[in-house]
């Protein structure tokens, strides 16, 4: 799920490091929760509050172009698609449209996070409103209604899922086997099952010379050809209240997935057979946000809404879970190449990705109330949000 917040005077500008890297969708750059940009070596012990903006309820993450980054959030019955400076917080410009709250069991508002693609800004609402807007200025090029045009099964929290764009085609987690677009003229190009669906994003599994995109669906987890929807492979994933959520994370030709019902590593073939598992574990279960793997290990948080949660660090290799701290809720984790950031309880949590124990370097809290929502990192600065919508742009120099 994905978060954004309004904004405070800034005193000063921090500087980009010179690796500054686009963080432009879900999970990031490489579609996996982790980015080419380092952190600087000397982190101050208190990172610097930027800006604050509130952008209405909701759990959108950001994606970053440049010097924009752009989330979500819902007020008054009304999605909002926001465009920030990324530096100073004001608004460059924001799209309202009608969309329902809807706060089943929580505070409701967008899952889904903006996906920038060239010129172009593409979201999906939890109720099946996709845009197609003009990054510069926020003008609607085209947009459709899935459950009007197409009649989904919606799953029982609605969409959640960001869009994912493949070559000339935008796909999306919203039927059984997924929908493809025109991201040119928002098009139907095919639509396997109207069916209810998962909550996970598209992520892209090279194979050869080629590409499969893993779709977890409502009930199992898909290789599916993005030019037409076929399934190539497709393994039976049952989780309580259907709640696939976490994007499968991809370890050369294994994959690790985890809901609440477990976790799993498959071995995959290039002939496409059914994948067969590695290891199996049920000491580490991933609700909604995936964990990142960095340097032959995943951090990750284990377990549900329900209880308190654990910060873990496991041997992806054999699942062995190699140490855990106690104290943390839902939030989300991203991950540079050497570090790990947290966002959880509206507390920011930096630490060097080592088996060899939790040694933090910057425990700050930023914010209060729920914080679900995976932080991101980009050009020098990590934007977070809560629920309420209240975004802050955190800086990483001094």
């Amino acid at each position: 799920m994905k978060f954004a917040v309004p904004v405070a005077a800034v005193l000063f500008v921090v500087a980009s490091p010179a690796k500054g890297e686009d963080w432009p969708f879900w999970r990031g750059p490489n579609h996996n929760g982790v980015t080419r940009e380092d952190l600087p070596a000397d982190l101050p012990h208190k990172l610097p509050i930027l800006w604050t903006k509130k952008v209405g309820i909701g759990f959108s993450s950001f994606a970053v172009a440049g010097n924009r980054v752009l989330t979500m959030g819902n007020e008054d019955e009304k999605d909002s698609v926001w465009c920030l400076d990324a530096v100073t917080g004001d608004t460059i410009w924001q799209h309202d449209y009608g969309c329902e709250l809807d706060p089943l069991y929580y505070e409701g508002g967008p899952g889904g996070t903006p996906t920038v693609d060239g010129e172009a800004v593409y979201t999906l609402s939890k109720k099946g409103h996709v845009l197609r807007l003009d990054l510069e200025t926020g003008e609607v090029i085209w947009s459709r209604n899935l459950l009007v045009d197409h009649e989904l099964a919606l799953p029982e929290w609605s969409f959640a899922a960001s869009p994912f764009v493949d070559g000339d085609r935008l796909i999306l987690n919203a039927g059984r086997g997924g929908i493809a677009l025109s991201k040119e003229t928002g098009e139907t190009l095919w639509l396997p099952s109207q069916e209810t669906s998962g909550y996970s994003t598209v992520v892209p599994f090279p194979v050869g010379e080629t590409t499969r995109h893993l779709l977890f669906s409502a009930k199992s987890l898909s290789a599916i050809n993005s030019a037409d929807g076929s399934v190539y492979w497709d393994f039976p994933w049952k989780s309580s209240r259907d709640v696939n959520a976490a994007d499968p994370i991809v370890v050369g030709e294994r994959l690790v997935v985890s809901s609440s019902a477990g976790t799993k590593m498959l071995q995959t073939f290039p002939d496409d057979r059914v994948p067969e598992i590695v290891w199996e574990q049920h000491d580490m279960k991933w609700y909604f946000n995936p964990g990142v793997l960095v340097d032959g290990h995943l951090y990750s948080l284990h377990g549900t809404t329900h209880r308190p949660t654990e910060l873990m660090c496991t041997n992806v290799k054999t699942g062995e879970i190699v140490w855990a701290e106690e104290g943390y809720g839902s939030g989300g984790i991203v991950a540079t190449e050497d570090h790990v950031i947290v966002f959880d309880l509206g507390k920011l949590t930096i630490f060097v990705a080592t088996s060899e124990g939790f040694e933090p370097l910057i425990q700050q809290q930023i914010m209060e109330g729920k914080c679900w929502t995976a932080p991101v990192f980009a050009h020098g600065r990590i934007f977070c949000r809560n629920a309420d919508g209240k975004v802050t742009a955190v800086g990483t120099t001094k």
